[in-house]
């Protein structure tokens, strides 16, 4: 007698605000099957994957509690893994969670603290790294003296703790540091902390945030005409999807994770039939997501939550589509940053255009 097996249940934990990825969970669930499938005819993974959703309105607009709903209820709904949240506050509220629970989840935020022993990290933007090299960008080209503003959550704080620390050594002054609400709001006070950090008289500004408030920036520093160089920290993509923010930060320099000459990310493009002038960013992120969810369970002993742990950890030296060519994948034995390599890559908005900094 012939049975079919069960599926391998797979918890989706979708944090990411209303508007701020135009692909939406149909568009990402197709691009993170495409390392799934592959596996899968290959013989890799033996049945099919589900996906279990679960939305949580989550921090900074909603908050920490619906992030412990939605994660307890995928836990409850029997899931393997858990791929999220986005947002690195949530990411810390869902790691004590995952730890708890011993379900191995793959988060994709930028919060570094946000690991453990269940908890895995796809490395989208880093509140570590990305100051290193915006100060590097600002040093090369002779911007010494910078007014930065910060988002007032913990991913503020985060970016510019490290944004400090790395500029000194460089020679890159901080003049004037202020903080802004993470949602933009009120615009007045926004408004009132451009106009201290245009007047502190710095070569250019920085902005350090999840985004929203670095948004209401942008406006506050249009209605001045745009008087300074701007960069920011890997915010800058969700204007990819959201075309009156690339009107507000033409001309910024920001932190992105894809690359122009990435051959996986060629390769996951022409798989998808995307025209040459789509943007690529949540492909890149999303079929990244997938391959460590398809290698996680493929490298698995067994189908068990402990198992999955297992198979994460034996997951090396995987091509990735995100970054510069030769970034890989990878996990190991109290390693749980996924990407490896030169993985943050420099862009700026132009016109309407994501344009990389080579150079």
């Amino acid at each position: 007698m012939q049975h079919d097996a069960e599926p391998i249940l797979v918890g989706v934990l979708d944090d990411v605000p209303s508007g701020a990825d135009p692909s939406g969970a149909s568009t990402q669930e197709r691009v993170m099957r495409l390392p799934i499938e592959r596996a899968r005819r290959a013989g890799r993974i033996d049945r099919p994957v589900e996906f279990v959703r679960e939305r949580a309105d989550g921090l900074p607009f909603g908050t920490a509690h619906a992030v412990e709903v939605a994660y307890r209820r995928l836990v409850e709904r029997g899931v393997v893994m858990v791929v999220g949240p986005a947002i690195g506050d949530n990411a810390l509220v869902a790691t004590p969670l995952a730890e708890a629970a011993r379900v191995p989840t793959v988060h994709y935020a930028g919060a570094e603290r946000a690991r453990g022993e269940f908890v895995f990290h796809l490395q989208v933007g880093s509140h570590e790294e990305e100051p290193v090299l915006i100060a590097q960008h600002l040093a090369a080209h002779g911007l010494r003296r910078v007014a930065l503003i910060r988002d007032q959550s913990p991913i503020g704080r985060r970016y510019a703790d490290f944004f400090l620390r790395e500029s000194e050594p460089l020679g890159v002054q901080v003049i004037r540091s202020l903080s802004v609400s993470p949602v933009g709001e009120p615009a007045d006070a926004v408004g009132d902390a451009v106009a201290e950090a245009v007047g502190s008289g710095p070569d250019a500004v920085v902005y350090l945030g999840l985004g929203f408030g670095g948004y209401a920036v942008g406006r506050a520093l249009a209605e001045r005409g745009r008087p300074l160089p701007v960069v920011c920290n890997t915010c800058g993509m969700f204007a990819h999807g959201l075309t009156e923010w690339r009107e507000v930060w033409d001309g910024w320099v920001y932190v992105d994770e894809y690359a122009d000459d990435n051959e996986v990310l060629a390769g996951v493009r022409a798989e998808l039939g995307l025209a040459p002038e789509q943007w690529s960013m949540s492909e890149a992120i999303h079929h990244d997501l997938g391959l460590l969810v398809a290698e996680g369970l493929a490298r698995s002993e067994e189908l068990s939550r402990d198992g999955v742990r297992d198979g994460l950890e034996r997951i090396k030296m995987v091509p990735s589509a995100e970054g510069e060519p030769g970034t890989f994948l990878g996990f190991g034995r109290w390693d749980r940053a996924a990407l490896k390599g030169r993985f943050l890559v420099l862009r700026t908005w132009r016109e309407g255009r994501s344009v990389q900094i080579t150079g």
